[in-house]
């Protein structure tokens, strides 16, 4: 059984960690919410781009595209993926890092192909030591989140697509739902589906497809040009998602600690207090029992004089 300077000892760097911990917990409350006020600014933006686009696939037949397909696209395990998967650059956020990566493993399996891109510091180093191949690893990304860092990621991916290298680009990251529940996704970027620019009842919407449309210098030209504009507006958001949801993880992963911390805190001092109350006990019991033989020692010399 510890003694009291040991119990001390541990009360001590219990609170000095809890001190860390509430730190962590309200640097990463104000991350995210930074985080969600850049995304709110941006999103309505990329949303009307991808409003248009669906606009002008539904007004416009046989259009001629490599980017984009009519019906869903089979899914066969030889075709190279091109993945990307957006993880953290630190640890300490529960299973955020863990259940990105799991997913993308799943799919790596399922595609042996696959051509590997990862955000993030914890997932480059997670998938080094399993010896699984990454073809670019973003730095610093997964920490600072711009527009710039979502073009350069998108160019590459795009530039591969353009040359077949890749049959398809496939975006896993967490999207945060609330302030307490994130979901992993995994979002195929290209080819994009028409079905996917349907209204949310699944029925296209004729009423916006009233207006006559012209397209210089082609509509192929003009598709072409947005998709790198949508594919890095996508990317942004994901990135940005992903810090949101980083943040979320790591604040309940510290309040969860910080509850233990007060819960051990509490064992501890009642630990401490029995202790204490044990030596004081002994020592009030030593000196009793030093009185006591004091006493008869006085007596007995009392009854020889």
């Amino acid at each position: 059984m510890l003694n009291a300077k040991e119990i001390r000892t541990r009360i001590k760097s219990i609170q000095d960690t809890r001190k860390i911990t509430n730190a962590m917990y309200m640097i990463a409350s104000s991350k995210m919410r930074k985080a969600k006020a850049e995304l709110d600014k941006t999103r309505p933006y990329f949303n009307a781009l991808n409003n248009e686009i669906g606009q002008i696939l539904q007004a416009v037949e046989g259009v001629d595209s490599p980017y984009f397909t009519s019906k869903a696209t089979s899914d066969t395990r030889d075709e190279t993926y091109g993945l990307l998967v957006i993880t953290a650059d630190k640890g300490l956020a529960g299973s955020y890092n863990k259940n990105v990566i799991r997913q993308a493993q799943r799919l790596i399996s399922n595609h042996p192909n696959s051509r590997l891109f990862v955000v993030g510091e914890y997932g480059r180093r997670f998938f080094t030591s399993q010896g699984i191949p990454i073809v670019k690893s973003f730095l610093y990304t997964a920490q600072n989140p711009t527009m710039d860092r979502a073009r350069e990621i998108s160019s590459i991916l795009l530039d591969l697509f353009e040359k077949k290298e890749i049959d398809k680009i496939y975006l896993i990251y967490s999207e945060l739902k609330n302030s307490l529940v994130t979901d992993v996704v995994t979002s195929c970027l290209l080819p994009f589906e028409h079905s996917q620019l349907l209204s949310s009842d699944g029925k296209e919407n004729k009423a916006d497809l009233a207006t006559a449309f012209e397209f210089y210098p082609s509509i192929d030209a003009i598709l072409d040009n947005v998709v790198e504009s949508w594919v890095s507006g996508f990317i942004y958001s994901a990135l940005v998602d992903s810090f949101s949801s980083e943040q979320s993880a790591r604040m309940t992963a510290m309040n969860a600690a910080n509850r233990n911390a007060e819960k051990i805190l509490a064992d501890l001092t009642l630990q401490y207090n029995w202790v204490r109350q044990a030596t004081i006990t002994q020592e009030i019991t030593e000196i009793t029992a030093g009185a006591r033989a004091q006493k008869m020692k006085r007596q007995k010399e009392g009854q020889r004089s």
